[in-house]
């Protein structure tokens, strides 16, 4: 599919000149650099581009993005997915599945939304992704623009979480589990649950990689990011020669992080539950060099996305049978906050 209109900020590049548009993750084992999203549904939208500049700073994205202008939405104008009643309800109701032996954690979301400032004015999401970059630094800050395609692809994201990165023959994730306001509010249940998610991801890394190589690193790393702190470990392995893209994602999509464990039985609880797709949310957003076999995607949290005339983005929790639901409920409010509060200080790129 031929869709010169668009762009991308990922990876401190910047790219323009779609020349191919697929939902074939075999494309990627071809040549070009390509925009990647794959929402948590499983929806893949592959773009390559043309020509993509490696930008010194983030003061030359400023001058491509040029003086437009981001509206910002009222703070107060966000409708949830989930209110905190039937929040509270579906960990409860989570937790009874654990004590039947139906799962051990599940990751449990809702969707907030708000409509379009200005529906009419087509601004494209890496004017908000450069504001949020400047108050709001996150390891894989950027946007893809796509807004020609029948279902455009409009995304600005600042995901503290590494998906996966992949350097040639060798894969790395960075899973997250464990979320506080700071360093010593962090539980023993937030590090059981990272280790879980941990044993998941190895598990799904073996299916791709030669067994002997997967391994688990750095675990519980406390990683600092504004307003909040964040465990985190590393898991590690080198591919198969057969494994493609499409073997990658068969293998260990969705992220083990934003569903629970064992993976089938936690997305099937997921499905019941919540009452509205996750789409880019939870989902894989990132850049992979076909070339040089480089890739680097991140997990779609603190991700903002278009649909139709709404601006939305998700927040979620891991639910153990040790979960206390106004707890959890209030982990959902902390990650909601800080992105509601940058969204609507967004004012100008230029």
């Amino acid at each position: 599919m031929l869709v010169r209109t668009g762009s991308a900020w990922l990876g401190g590049r910047y790219a323009t000149d779609v020349v191919d548009v697929t939902s074939d993750l075999d494309a990627l084992n071809s040549t070009g650099w390509w925009a990647v999203v794959v929402t948590y549904e499983g929806e893949v939208t592959c773009a390559r581009f043309r020509r993509v500049i490696t930008l010194s700073d983030q003061n030359e994205l400023r001058q491509h993005l040029g003086r437009n202008q981001w509206s910002p939405p009222d703070e107060n104008s966000w409708a949830s997915s989930l209110d905190k009643n039937m929040y509270q309800a579906q960990v409860e109701e989570i937790r009874l599945g654990i004590s039947r032996g139906d799962f051990y954690q599940v990751n449990l979301c809702r969707v907030l939304s708000t409509p379009l400032p200005a529906p009419s004015q087509k601004i494209s999401p890496l004017v908000p992704a450069f504001e949020i970059s400047r108050t709001h630094p996150a390891p894989f800050v950027g946007a893809i623009d796509l807004p020609a395609l029948a279902r455009p692809v409009q995304i600005a994201t600042a995901s503290p979480e590494l998906f996966l990165r992949r350097n040639r023959s060798e894969i790395h994730s960075a899973p997250i589990k464990g979320t506080a306001d700071n360093a010593r509010a962090l539980s023993q249940k937030d590090a059981a649950e990272n280790i879980m998610i941990v044993d998941l991801v190895r598990n799904d890394f073996s299916r791709v990689c030669d067994a002997a190589t997967v391994v688990a690193d750095e675990l519980l790393e406390v990683q600092h990011h504004p307003g909040l702190v964040h465990l985190v470990s590393h898991v590690k392995g080198r591919l198969n020669v057969k494994a493609g893209w499409a073997e990658i994602f068969e293998a260990t999509f969705p992220p083990g992080s934003v569903t629970g464990a064992p993976k089938i039985a936690a997305m099937q609880a997921i499905a019941r539950l919540e009452p509205v797709p996750r789409g880019p949310y939870c989902g894989a957003i990132g850049w992979v060099d076909a070339d040089t076999q480089q890739a680097e995607l991140a997990v779609g949290i603190r991700t903002f996305y278009i649909d139709e005339d709404q601006l939305k983005f998700g927040t979620g929790a891991g639910i153990t049978y040790s979960s206390n639901a106004e707890a959890e409920w209030r982990e959902t409010e902390l990650k909601a906050s800080r992105l509601i509060s940058l969204a609507s200080r967004s004012s100008q790129a230029a």
